[in-house]
């Protein structure tokens, strides 16, 4: 996989898939936590077994992820070893999203694994898909979006990692635990989806007319406008729910299919 910084704007990232290759998986938002086994387990039963010359993480891996050095020990170490086994056989990439965007470089490094900006163009097949988690453009969220702004800055990361892994860990529990809280108090309230606009332009701008992208949870695809499609990533919950979906590319096109020994392709 060869890696080219693009001319335009904006600054889209490109990656371009070897000729050898013929299948790709993208898969996005599995919240991965000690309190997920079932949900833990096909995920490292699908990296290991894929078909996929790739796989490629849109965001959301995690539930949270507190810094690279929690990968040494318990259920963090679990995750990376998964990732380390299975890049040895095959290409891995990451893309950050809103809930393990401090996974840095010596995490993924270690691993093996691949880094991708956001947004990324990937090439293969003689076509351009757009790989967006897809936070960015969901605009109109914008308690969120002033959020974002100073949790990516590098002194609230910096302040924030020089903190006590302890103490991280127990600010992260209490983060989940009013996460929680919101989404039950909140549970008849609009959600946000990405901002129309503002996706095609992007895509108009790297000339490609297909996003992918993750984050909202509403898994489908549709015609954002003439000529640009966009596909939403499902989301994973094998532990209180029966829903996990991988959205495989070949050269005959995109279609949905289960995760590997999890049944038969779900391509609505």
């Amino acid at each position: 996989m060869r890696e080219a910084r693009p001319t335009g704007l904006p600054s889209f990232w490109e990656v371009r898939a070897p000729e050898a290759w013929t299948c790709i998986d993208f898969i996005s938002d599995l919240h991965l936590a000690e309190d997920t086994p079932r949900s833990f387990d096909a995920w490292a039963d699908h990296l290991l077994s894929t078909p996929a010359d790739a796989v490629v993480i849109l965001g959301d891996l995690f539930e949270v992820w507190v810094g690279d050095d929690s990968r040494h020990a318990g259920f963090e170490a679990r995750c990376a070893d998964v990732l380390a086994n299975a890049a040895a056989t095959k290409t891995i990439a990451f893309m950050a999203g809103n809930r393990d965007f401090l996974v840095g470089g010596e995490m993924l490094k270690a691993c093996g694994v691949m880094a991708l900006p956001d947004p990324t163009v990937l090439i293969a097949f003689g076509e351009r898909l757009m790989l967006s988690h897809g936070d960015a453009l969901c605009l109109d969220d914008v308690d969120y979006q002033q959020f974002r702004r100073q949790v990516r800055s590098d002194e609230w990361r910096t302040t924030f990692l020089n903190r006590p892994l302890a103490e991280r860990r127990e600010l992260a529990r209490h983060i989940r635990a009013e996460s929680e809280l919101r989404k039950t108090e909140n549970a008849g309230t609009p959600w946000y989806d990405v901002d129309s606009g503002t996706a095609v332009r992007w895509m108009h701008e790297a000339g490609t007319p297909t996003l992918v992208h993750g984050h909202t949870h509403r898994p489908g695809s549709e015609a954002m406008a003439p000529g640009f499609i966009r596909h939403v990533l499902s989301d994973w919950d094998l532990d209180h729910a029966e829903r996990a979906e991988v959205l495989r590319w070949r050269r005959s096109g995109l279609s949905r299919v289960a995760p590997s020994h999890h049944g038969t392709a779900v391509t609505p």
